[in-house]
């Protein structure tokens, strides 16, 4: 899966591919070109799944837009939820613990720190929220890529096989190395002014590498289910 994802974005005519790819990653911060590379993103997922070898072209420009926005606000909505449930706790327990505080006494002081305790408890158990955050979203993406519905990356029957299944977990886990090496080139590159350039290039083909390992994780426990269903159902028969 590594070396599928990592010779995958420069297969076929991957010049002229990476070179929008890279400028609308440059120019992302300006937002409606980063709508256009997520779309072009989840056309990975889709075309993977559907088993095509090399990256799609950079065409239907409205389609991408489209699905780009679409695919932001399912982001945004998976990520969204937890923060803010997360951000209410952490505002109440630091409105307990300065209540306490102000009250003073032994019955204030043991509150305040108990508070203090759980807000502490609370930033740790964060990071296992982000990780889920990141971990699921993918499979949602993926499953609207697949049936262009906003209310398939919200199907947790379809997605749920996916996310306990060892090929997207390592689908997951693969993107953490690939961050890694990417890290060590933007740091190489950013070193001078022609280098620095090249680092949205660069950023776009690792991107177009993870979504690949997301599609061809997502495809293969897809089959796999699949074909459990069909054995299944000739067995009843």
């Amino acid at each position: 899966m590594f070396e599928d994802g990592m010779s995958y974005p420069v297969r076929g005519e991957w010049f002229g591919r990476t070179v929008i790819g890279g400028l609308l990653f440059l120019f992302s911060v300006l937002l409606i070109p980063a709508f256009f590379a997520m779309g072009y993103l989840i056309n990975v997922l889709k075309t993977t799944v559907e088993g095509a070898e090399e990256p799609p072209a950079f065409d239907d420009w409205g389609d991408l837009f489209i699905k780009g926005l679409v695919g932001t606000v399912i982001s945004f909505v998976y990520s969204v939820v937890p923060f803010v449930v997360f951000g209410i706790i952490g505002f109440v327990l630091f409105g307990i613990v300065g209540v306490a505080g102000g009250a003073g006494g032994n019955g204030g002081g043991i509150v305040a720190g108990l508070g203090l305790t759980a807000i502490m408890l609370l930033g740790v158990l964060f990071l296992p929220v982000v990780f889920l955050v990141y971990y699921m979203v993918p499979a949602a993406l993926t499953n609207y890529a697949i049936e262009e519905k906003l209310g398939a990356a919200f199907d947790f029957q379809t997605i749920k096989p996916i996310l306990l299944s060892s090929e997207y977990l390592i689908a997951v886990l693969l993107p953490l190395v690939v961050a890694v090496f990417l890290w060590i080139a933007t740091s190489i590159l950013s070193i001078t002014v022609v280098g620095l350039l090249l680092v949205p290039f660069l950023q776009f083909y690792g991107q177009v590498a993870v979504f690949r390992m997301f599609g061809t994780a997502f495809a293969s426990v897809a089959h796999k289910s699949r074909a459990g269903a069909s054995s299944a159902g000739v067995t009843a028969d």
